[in-house]
């Protein structure tokens, strides 16, 4: 079966540099064998990392045994539901790529407060005018 997303479309990539995802094939998939839910992409920003780190979800220091680049401000990663939710409730959640957020993430993270946080543009920019 093909994964949606949040808003009920197919699931997009969210990242290939750093190549993300619980599978590291660039998508927010979440398959039986992630139990931590990687579903939500989001945009690094320092507050978001200095805040993972604080509470113990180190994402800026590399671990080469792991293939984990160490992430910065900008790079789209797939992040545990929980801990997006988390940093939404002490105030620096990360920006959100709804397009490329699974649909899981709503079994933990309400839908407006993603939409709160989207940074999503449309494919179409003609919309923009």
């Amino acid at each position: 079966m093909t994964e949606r997303n949040v808003l009920g479309g197919p699931l997009e990539p969210c990242g290939t540099d750093p190549v993300t995802g619980f599978y590291r094939d660039g998508n927010c998939s979440c398959g039986p064998e992630d139990a931590g839910l990687h579903a939500v992409c989001a945009v690094m920003t320092d507050e978001f990392l200095a805040h993972q780190q604080a509470v113990g979800n180190d994402l800026s220091t590399p671990v080469p045994q792991w293939g984990f680049p160490g992430l910065s401000p900008g790079d789209r990663w797939c992040v545990v539901a929980a801990r997006w939710l988390q940093a939404y409730q002490h105030g620096v959640a990360a920006p959100v790529v709804l397009a490329s957020t699974n649909e899981r993430a709503l079994e933990v993270v309400p839908l407006p407060l993603l939409e709160e946080h989207a940074v999503d543009v449309p494919g179409d920019l003609s919309s923009l005018t």
